[in-house]
């Protein structure tokens, strides 16, 4: 089956322009969670609030330089929009130079007239997506056991529930469902953990809805999912984050070591809500290093052969 499928220049002109591949997610007619609508993609100023066909933008490194490590990156946008170009082409290309091949993820919203449990969709897409990297890892040059996830705000949230579940819940019985959609490792920035308290408001409305319980806000702050078998997590916040408050990594990397899971935490005093490739402070800045670094010592990142 070929995922391979060019969206129209007039459909996403400011999206086609920097990206050259998109790899769909779902076969026509075989997208789970959906009532069948036919939904226009609507994009503006770099957000995407309107997912029409579901997939991933590929960034590869040159051949020579790939060294077999491999990022999905679901954008973060409060689950209301999707900053791809920020909060993900940017990052993709900075992975490029390290030598990792990068996938920005196009997933659905759960503000889509579209899905039927609004909340599903983005874990869905997000779990086909690691799928169909890891299918064909040996096509791209990819090591299917050095597949992770990138995340920031919102998309840190996605990237730490497809961190902390390992039930396939696409409901695909297909040669792609074969494979694993659980990350080898995490890298979150500014991520939103919490859906109880200390939260952005904004995305806990946009994914469980106005009047998401107690249990339900709890099944979906993903602290409380962390276990033994939970990947590696390196987090990055600003202490003066006015929208997601630092309580929240912090609340995830307590969990990760009471299950003694490899963790590393970067709290910088200053970045707000806009840790990302540029920041205002040079001290900020060097998260990527430090996660480079981290990567290199859990040998995640190795030389390209």
């Amino acid at each position: 089956m070929k995922y391979f499928y060019i969206l129209s220049v007039l459909c996403l002109l400011s999206i086609t322009a920097t990206a050259q591949e998109y790899i769909t997610l779902w076969e026509k007619g075989k997208m789970p969670n959906s009532k069948g609508l036919i939904l226009e993609h609507i994009e503006a100023r770099e957000r995407v609030t309107q997912v029409a066909t579901p997939g991933m933008y590929a960034f590869f490194p040159p051949l020579e330089e790939r060294n077999g490590t491999s990022v999905l990156i679901p954008p973060g946008g409060g689950y209301h929009h999707l900053t791809y170009n920020l909060g993900g082409f940017q990052l993709a290309k900075w992975l490029n130079t390290q030598g990792i091949t990068a996938f920005v993820l196009m997933y659905r919203l759960p503000t889509s007239p579209d899905l039927i449990n609004p909340a599903d969709g983005p874990v869905q897409d997000g779990q086909r997506a690691l799928q169909i990297i890891r299918q064909h890892a040996e096509d791209w040059k990819l090591d299917s056991t050095k597949v992770g996830v990138l995340g920031t705000s919102a998309g840190g949230h996605l990237a730490s529930y497809l961190g902390t579940h390992d039930k396939d819940i696409t409901g695909m019985t297909d040669t792609t469902s074969t494979f694993g959609v659980q990350p080898n490792f995490m890298i979150l920035v500014s991520p939103v953990i919490s859906m109880e308290s200390d939260t952005h408001q904004g995305s806990v409305t946009n994914l469980l809805g106005e009047h998401a319980t107690d249990a339900t806000k709890k099944a979906y702050s993903t602290q409380y999912s962390i276990n033994a078998t939970t990947p590696p997590t390196f987090l990055a916040h600003a202490e003066n984050d006015p929208a997601v408050p630092p309580s929240n990594s912090l609340r995830f990397y307590t969990a990760l070591l009471k299950n003694n899971v490899n963790a590393s935490l970067h709290i910088f005093p200053r970045g707000k809500h806009a840790i990302g490739i540029y920041n205002a402070s040079e001290h900020t800045n060097q998260w990527k290093a430090l996660c480079i670094q981290w990567l290199k010592e859990l040998a995640f990142i190795t030389s390209p052969k």
